[in-house]
């Protein structure tokens, strides 16, 4: 059995103590905040943009403490999962990997590329892994379509197109700081440009238009990739905090194979949940089938990823939809293309 050490509780710790319910040979044993509303089972006004809002929660089994440290010591704590502020990544996920302990860290890894290879570095000299929580390529439509491209089953993949748009969040005061979240261009868009890295690899370079925060922080980006080991492929992606607030939410993707074409797009409308698209094949015959994609619920796909991370500790190896180093490359794909707006130019990656 797993350990599971849970360090934040806002939104995102509440979902992993949530998804962690259903994880096979794993629990939560310890959580760690500086609320002690929190440590005392109050979770009310803890809200986010999927789900229902904070509650009271029975702690009565687990470890509670207002200092790191001291879950740190606990020795009923194998994996320690960080969901604090991106800030604070690089410094929790050292100490913790110092410790003994091995990592789950909520993404983006970190907000510079200094303080990613730090943390991969720690982790080999710690003989611990170091993961990250990146949940898109476990919500089932994504991780159809990763399957459609790792298996070739409809031919090579011959283009693609993502995007991940919403408003300005009003549940969030961090992602408002770009110093303490790298704003839209990294905690938002960095879902599909790790997407992107662990399906079809790293690309060699990119091209991308954008609306930029200051110099190093983007609030849109439109960007190109481009394989230097296969020229005619065609990726592109969309994503930023750039709509009304009507439109709180949408992403989706349209790829484009040698025998056929997949087609997904979710979003919210007026307050309404909008499936513009289900998941959708077409193929060369004309015909369209929608494959099963489960319930829908969002806590399956971190349920998915939590277990991903308990069966590394196991011993099953790190897979890359959450390896570190995978995860260091997405972020590096998210500071070119900032390049990319700031010169007009491609930037080599």
């Amino acid at each position: 059995m797993v350990g599971i050490g849970i360090v934040g509780i806002g939104f995102m710790g509440m979902t992993h103590f949530r998804a962690a319910r259903k994880v096979r040979r794993g629990r939560v044993t310890a959580i760690c905040s500086r609320s002690d509303k929190k440590l005392q089972g109050d979770w009310r006004g803890i809200r986010g943009n999927f789900g229902d809002p904070g509650g009271r929660e029975d702690l009565s089994r687990i470890g509670t403490y207002a200092e790191f440290d001291d879950l740190l010591s606990d020795p009923k704590v194998d994996l320690v999962d960080i969901c604090m502020p991106t800030s604070d990544h690089c410094d929790a996920a050292v100490r913790a990997l110092r410790a003994g302990k091995h990592v789950l860290v909520e993404k983006p890894i970190a907000l510079s590329l200094r303080d990613a290879d730090r943390m991969v570095r720690e982790a080999d000299r710690a003989g611990k892994h170091l993961m990250v929580a990146h949940v898109l390529p476990f919500f089932s439509e994504y991780a159809f379509l990763a399957d459609c491209v790792q298996s070739g089953q409809y031919g090579a993949l011959q283009g693609a197109h993502l995007k991940r748009i919403i408003s300005r969040p009003d549940w969030s005061s961090d992602f408002s700081n770009v110093e303490r979240s790298g704003g839209p261009g990294i905690d938002l868009h960095i879902h599909d440009t790790h997407f992107i890295v662990a399906t079809c690899g790293t690309p060699d370079r990119v091209s991308a238009v954008g609306r930029l925060i200051d110099p190093t922080h983007a609030s849109y980006i439109g960007a190109s990739y481009r394989y230097e080991n296969d020229p005619s492929l065609s990726i592109t992606c969309t994503g930023g905090a750039i709509a009304q607030k009507g439109r709180p939410f949408v992403h989706g993707f349209e790829a484009y194979f040698e025998q056929a074409t997949v087609l997904y797009e979710f979003g919210t409308v007026a307050g309404r949940v909008h499936l513009a698209q289900p998941l959708t094949v077409l193929t060369a015959d004309g015909k369209s089938r929608r494959p099963r994609t489960g319930s829908g619920n969002p806590l399956t796909a971190f349920t998915k990823e939590i277990q991903s991370a308990v069966d590394a500790v196991l011993g099953g190896g790190v897979a890359a939809e959450i390896s570190g180093e995978v995860a260091r490359n997405a972020l590096a794909m998210c500071f070119k293309e900032v390049r990319a707006i700031q010169t007009g130019r491609p930037v080599r990656i």
